[in-house]
């Protein structure tokens, strides 16, 4: 329901500052530009779709094999003292559980291209366990915040766009980066956790977060000294092993189990690619009220806004270039993308402002992206507290990503 009332609001609020810059400012371009956004952004959000369709198809298959192989339970089980604390409404030894982990250490490596399909498979087998079958579970409700609030322990394409602006050290953003999406991420949890009573202060998830924190400082100590193109070299080589053996470890799974693992694959692609078609809805939709918004202005506003405030308390603004980059994230990664490299040519990738643009691109995560293609895989239409904890998330990334960007280099 949320989301309904947003995507009106992209609607009416760019028509209304279009037809104010129209009559006001003279601007006769604005509405041919709307229009053309329109198209634009509909046909990416098709070629979105249709690019998903073949890693979604292997990796659903593969995923499909891992399951009837028992590897997939095998994770739900290791898994189970923590996720049980955070998802308490999915049985033991669901095969989603194991999904579940798996999506989230693909995005906690940067490994995208795993991570998407993964997650809609345990969408979808989050699904298959609601009762409800158009109103969004808890559960599913968690896994998606958690997903908005996407952390990541090294932020390589961040890394590598200031190595091609011509950083001193484009990998000094490193920690900065993995504090302001660790917290990003703690607040989400924490967010859907107050909302469905959920009770954070046991073990596991103390555990959890401690040795969280202890991974990010071996990380660091490990890597803090290298140079940045070593750095992305490290992080492709551990991401493309880690994503083979899970292939081959599936596979070979299934041959000891005796399964016909090329028939499985078959049937799992088979889903992969039902649900990559039926996607392309919901990205039309949500892209093309997304980009109304932008053209006609509407950041500019609320960023110029945003800037006002702060000076009026008193407060420097020299954040403020770069704070487009934390707003835009929430809707387009691709947007966000364009900004960030904008600022660091504006001011240079070694100033403040290119600095604080690449700690907010990697502290955030794009809410109302992964809300229509996850709920629409599964054709969730009521999407409850999702979309307001995934926003809380984001807003306390962006301000987290400020405040340690100040500590850091200001």
């Amino acid at each position: 329901m949320a989301l309904n009332y947003v995507w009106i609001a992209f609607f009416v609020i760019g028509f209304i500052v279009a037809l104010y810059r129209f009559i006001f400012e003279g601007d006769t371009k604005i509405f041919g530009e709307m229009i053309t956004g329109t198209f634009e952004n509909g046909k990416t959000a098709a070629e979105i779709a249709i690019g998903l369709t073949g890693v979604m198809t292997f990796w659903l298959g593969i995923m499909k094999v891992g399951e009837k192989a028992g590897v997939i339970e095998k994770l739900a089980q290791w898994v189970n003292p923590l996720f049980s604390r955070l998802f308490p409404g999915i049985p033991k030894k669901d095969p989603a559980m194991g999904s579940i982990v798996m999506n989230f250490s693909a995005n906690a490596l940067g490994l995208d291209n795993a991570a998407t399909p993964i997650g809609l498979k345990a969408m979808k087998e989050l699904q298959d366990i609601n009762p409800d079958k158009d109103t969004a579970s808890n559960s599913q409700i968690m896994f998606l915040v958690l997903n908005t609030a996407g952390i990541t322990l090294i932020p390589t394409s961040v890394m590598a766009v200031r190595l091609s602006m011509g950083a001193a050290n484009p990998a000094d953003i490193f920690i900065p980066t993995m504090l302001g999406t660790f917290i990003s991420f703690i607040s989400g949890i924490v967010a859907v956790a107050m909302v469905q009573r959920i009770n954070l202060f046991r073990l596991p998830v103390l555990v959890f977060v401690g040795g969280f924190l202890l991974l990010m400082f071996g990380i660091y100590t490990w890597m803090h000294n290298m140079p940045s193109d070593q750095i992305a070299a490290y992080t492709a080589t551990v991401g493309g092993i880690m994503i083979f053996a899970v292939l081959l470890a599936f596979i070979l799974m299934g041959v000891k189990k005796k399964i016909n693992v090329y028939e499985t694959f078959i049937d799992g692609a088979k889903e992969g690619f039902t649900t990559a078609v039926m996607i392309i809805p919901y990205l039309v939709g949500i892209l093309v009220a997304i980009g109304v918004f932008r053209v006609t202005g509407c950041l500019d506003f609320i960023t110029n806004g945003i800037a006002m405030a702060v000076a009026a308390l008193g407060l420097n603004t020299d954040f403020v270039p770069a704070l487009p980059v934390g707003i835009m994230k929430t809707f387009s990664g691709g947007g966000a993308r364009g900004l960030m490299v904008e600022v660091m040519q504006t001011y240079g990738a070694d100033s403040f402002q290119g600095r604080m643009a690449c700690i907010l691109q990697g502290s955030t995560e794009t809410t109302f992206y992964v809300l229509a293609v996850y709920f629409g895989s599964v054709n969730i239409k009521k999407t409850r507290h999702a979309l307001a904890c995934g926003l809380v998330a984001d807003v306390v990334g962006v301000v987290a990503a400020i405040l340690i960007g100040y500590f850091f280099f200001h």
